[in-house]
């Protein structure tokens, strides 16, 4: 029978297989190579994943500009000069108050007068103008390109515009335009600008020490009459406040280590220059989170924390956002550029507590406005005031490909009922 033949052949090839085969060669280094490059890749995949989920949340929480640059004509005007003050969403902040009748304007944050050149530019109607700035070096540039405008080719004046320029913090407001004679601002005024990001001629110059790639004082004073500078608060405030500021206001997730190291410094003569700082960072940076990368984003944290601190930033925009809505006259708007989180918090957190406390018809509305005003998306609607902006604009594509300074800007609006 064939059958116990088969099977007698089967079990005769099964044995050949299992005592005369070689086996597969097992080595535990390729096995473990191998697991560690799946893992490295599962690991890769899943940070792609979080970085585009989170990008994808961001673009949610915001509106893009769809105003392109001229790319020709900024090219013209600032070319490659890195030093150049490039006002940062000037279209849009044109926008914002092109259906606005400005006869009183106030810019709390005159910088280099790159946005209120052009506004002032753009309103013939407006007669009396206010620009606020604590540093001098900008205030003087400012009154410049003011004067410029003003005035034509041979010097006279072209226009019956009253110009007042303070050196003051914005925080002052009320007490600057109470000042101003004649009583001009008393029915309020019909627009204000706050753009809260720092200029490219301080950032450029050494001396005031803002700069992680420049060495410099570690100073970051924004008006150089103010008592306190950024060595005082490593060299001189309490630990724990120290990294607090680091925790706080730089949202370092390393802020206890460079606390200790900064405390540590202190007994070798303490750190007095941007450089000393800058080495510390690096020394506290492990190599695995970015490399040179990962020390800058630290350390420009770590010097936005100080550059907080030393100019009481986030406390004196809490107390001007009310000031500032006090100020205007009903349909005024006051139009406000954050450049990073905590700012922007304060703002959309101060432009909702505007119209919560207005509250008395019903409360806030949120909705579209069907107006000519196209950069206007969402609103949300309060009795005493309504928010043009319920996410933040931000830059388009073309204005942070030719401006990257311009990329974390957010601009928010609200206006007066």
């Amino acid at each position: 029978m064939a059958f116990p033949a088969a099977t007698a052949s089967a079990k005769s090839l099964i044995k050949k297989l299992l005592f005369h085969s070689t086996p597969p060669k097992f080595s535990p280094l390729s096995f473990s190579t191998s697991t560690t490059i799946k893992a490295t890749h599962k690991n890769k995949y899943k940070e792609i994943k979080r970085q585009k989920q989170k990008t994808e949340l961001l673009v949610k929480r915001r509106t893009r500009s769809d105003r392109e640059l001229d790319e020709d004509g900024f090219s013209k005007q600032f070319g490659n000069d890195n030093s150049a003050h490039v006002p940062v969403m000037l279209g849009e902040v044109l926008d914002v108050f092109a259906s606005v009748p400005l006869k009183y304007f106030v810019d709390c944050t005159l910088g280099a007068g790159g946005h209120s050149s052009v506004i002032i530019q753009g309103h013939p109607e407006m007669k009396v103008y206010v620009g606020l700035d604590v540093d001098p070096v900008a205030h003087e540039m400012a009154q410049t390109r003011i004067r410029g405008v003003l005035h034509n080719d041979s010097g006279d004046l072209t226009s019956d515009l009253q110009v007042h320029t303070f050196m003051k913090n914005f925080r002052s407001i009320k007490s600057v335009l109470d000042g101003i004679d004649g009583g001009l601002l008393a029915p309020g005024v019909d627009g204000i600008l706050m753009d809260l990001g720092m200029s490219s001629m301080q950032v450029n110059n050494a001396e005031r020490g803002f700069s992680v790639l420049n060495d410099g004082p570690l100073d970051m004073r924004m008006d150089p009459q103010a008592s306190l500078k950024a060595e005082d608060i490593l060299n001189l405030w309490p630990d724990e406040e120290v990294g607090r500021i680091l925790r706080d206001y730089g949202e370092e997730s390393n802020w206890y280590s460079l606390q200790n190291k900064i405390v540590k410094a202190r007994l070798t003569g303490g750190l007095h220059s941007t450089r000393q700082l800058v080495d510390l960072i690096r020394s506290s940076t492990s190599w695995t989170r970015g490399a040179r990368q990962g020390w800058i984003k630290t350390a420009t944290r770590v010097f936005q924390a100080l550059r907080i601190a030393v100019n009481d930033e986030l406390n004196t925009l809490k107390d001007s956002i009310d000031a500032c809505f006090d100020t205007l006259a009903p349909g005024g708007r006051l139009a406000v550029i954050s450049f990073h989180s905590l700012e922007d918090r304060i703002v959309k957190q101060a432009f909702l507590n505007i119209i919560n406390c207005g509250e008395n018809d019903g409360g806030k509305k949120e909705g579209y406005l069907n107006e000519k005003e196209a950069w206007i998306k969402q609103i949300v609607q309060g009795s005493n005031a309504t928010i043009l902006t319920k996410r933040p604009i931000t830059p388009s594509e073309s204005e942070e490909r030719l401006n990257p300074r311009s990329r974390s800007a957010k601009l928010r609006v609200i206006q007066k009922v």
